[in-house]
C-alpha cells in the first residue's frame, strides 16, 4: 500500500465494542490509530456512539473524552430509553448509521481508502456508493464468531475485509494492564490474569 495514500477511518462504536467483546478483548484505541498512521496518510477518524439521554453519568463517557483530545473526531447523538412493551425488556433506540453515512459521502471526494470499523449490514449501500466514487473501502469486523457479526452482503461488498481477531495483536489491550485504575490498584492478588473485565465492579 502507497504511504502516500490518503485515509480516513469511521468507527461504529457500539460495534465495534461488541465486536471486540465477543472476540474477548479490549481496543487499544491509541495503537488503533498509529496502525493505520502507519499505513497512509490518515486525515480523520471518527468515532460515531449513543449516549442515553436523561443520564447522568455514562460509562461510556470517559472513553469520549479521552478519544475527542487524542486524534479523533467523536460524534454522538442522544439516544432513548425505553421499556419494550411486548418483551418488558429496556431497550435503547438511537442509530448513527445516517450520520456516519453522510459524513463518509462528503469525504469521499478527499480520500482513496475508507475503513468501516462495522458488520452491520445496512452499510452495504454506502460501501456501494463511496466505491462507485472512487475510494476503496476496508471492512473491519469478524467471521471468527458464532454467528459472524458481519453481514455477509457487507463483506462481499468490501474491497478488503480484515478480521478483527487478525489486528488483535496490533490494536488490543490485555483489560488488566489498564494504567491508574482504581479498581485495577485495589485487586485482590490471588486473581488470575485475564479474569478482569473493564465493567467488573471491585468492591
Amino acid at each position: 500500500m502507497s504511504s502516500l495514500q490518503k485515509i480516513a477511518l469511521f468507527i461504529d462504536g457500539s460495534n465495534l465494542y461488541a465486536t471486540s467483546k465477543a472476540l474477548g478483548f479490549d481496543i487499544d484505541y491509541k495503537r488503533l490509530l498509529g496502525e493505520f498512521q502507519s499505513r497512509g496518510v490518515l486525515l480523520r477518524a471518527f468515532y460515531y456512539t449513543t449516549v442515553i439521554e436523561d443520564q447522568e453519568y455514562s460509562s461510556i463517557r470517559p472513553l469520549i473524552d479521552w478519544l475527542d483530545y487524542n486524534g479523533y473526531t467523536v460524534v454522538t447523538k442522544f439516544a432513548k430509553e425505553f421499556v419494550d412493551a411486548t418483551t418488558g425488556r429496556r431497550k435503547v433506540k438511537g442509530s448513527m448509521d445516517v450520520d456516519l453515512a453522510v459524513s463518509a459521502m462528503e469525504l469521499a471526494e478527499h480520500v482513496d481508502q475508507i475503513v468501516l470499523f462495522s458488520g452491520d449490514g445496512n452499510f452495504r449501500s454506502l460501501v456501494e456508493a463511496l466505491q462507485r466514487r472512487g475510494v476503496r473501502v476496508t471492512v473491519v469486523s469478524t467471521l471468527s464468531t458464532q454467528p459472524p457479526m458481519v453481514a455477509d452482503d457487507l463483506r462481499r461488498q468490501a474491497d478488503i475485509f480484515i478480521d478483527l481477531a487478525e489486528l488483535k495483536p496490533k490494536v488490543g489491550r490485555d483489560p488488566v494492564e489498564r494504567p491508574g485504575s482504581r479498581e485495577m490498584r485495589q485487586l485482590p492478588q490471588f486473581l488470575a490474569r485475564g479474569t478482569i473485565h473493564r465493567d467488573d465492579r471491585v468492591e
